[in-house]
């Protein structure tokens, strides 16, 4: 069983303001719960007992919201990346003393979706591996090609868009300098090498990019609960 998890929230959210200029991108609503609530409770409810956040945009809000995690039975603690974020890859790195040496889940703060995160592998065969769902309208032209178990960029496979749900090594990046950087350089080299392993996922999944897509996911599905969690 996975313990620890890690969830991206230190975006800025440029595209969802104003909603975001007072806050935090990942603790806007959905019903009754935050974005972030609704993955903290997934995460728990399989067996996760640490979660880190990072912050940078208004962070102090996160703690004020979420507290330590207690309310959930789990520990919450926050890596606060300065004003400016570290970007994907350097946000881990900037984490790794609160994450350990054991494989962690990562998941974005700013998705819903009714993925399953026990299914998640406790122990990829590789650096990392990620959850790929078909290409959204507005990203139609995918991420990464997966054929069978493994990612690749040789037109291998089926191309599709990474879901920004993942389970994560440390060493994926603890040899590069603290600095902000991407992870996408970190997942080639991984592919180049064979490290990359993923799966294709085909319920309901949703970026939360902007005002209209936080309304569209609240209220999508007809006839089926609005929460999309």
């Amino acid at each position: 069983m996975i313990r620890r998890a890690m969830i991206f929230a230190a975006g800025r959210g440029e595209r969802m303001r104003p909603l975001s200029d007072a806050t935090p991108k990942p603790l806007l609503r959905i019903g009754e719960k935050t974005l972030i609530e609704h993955h903290i409770e997934k995460l728990a409810a399989i067996g996760v007992s640490e979660i880190v956040v990072n912050t940078s945009h208004l962070a102090e809000q996160f703690p004020a919201l979420l507290g330590d995690g207690s309310r959930w039975g789990i520990s919450i603690r926050y890596s606060y990346e300065g004003e400016k974020p570290l970007e994907t890859g350097g946000g881990i790195k900037h984490a790794l003393p609160l994450l350990g040496d054991a494989p962690f889940i990562g998941v974005a703060a700013d998705i819903v979706s009714d993925y399953d995160y026990a299914k998640l592998p406790i122990d990829p065969e590789g650096l990392a591996h990620l959850v790929m769902v078909p290409n959204p309208a507005f990203h139609p032209r995918g991420d990464f090609w997966l054929d069978g178990t493994q990612l690749n960029e040789n037109e291998t496979g089926e191309r599709l868009t990474f879901s920004s749900i993942g389970v994560y090594r440390p060493e994926l990046v603890a040899h590069e300098s603290a600095a902000a950087f991407k992870l996408l350089p970190h997942f080639q080299r991984a592919m180049r090498d064979g490290r990359l392993s993923g799966e294709r996922f085909d319920g309901y999944w949703a970026n939360i990019g902007t005002p209209e897509q936080l309304r569209d996911a609240t209220t999508r599905r007809p006839g089926e609960s609005r929460d999309p969690f």
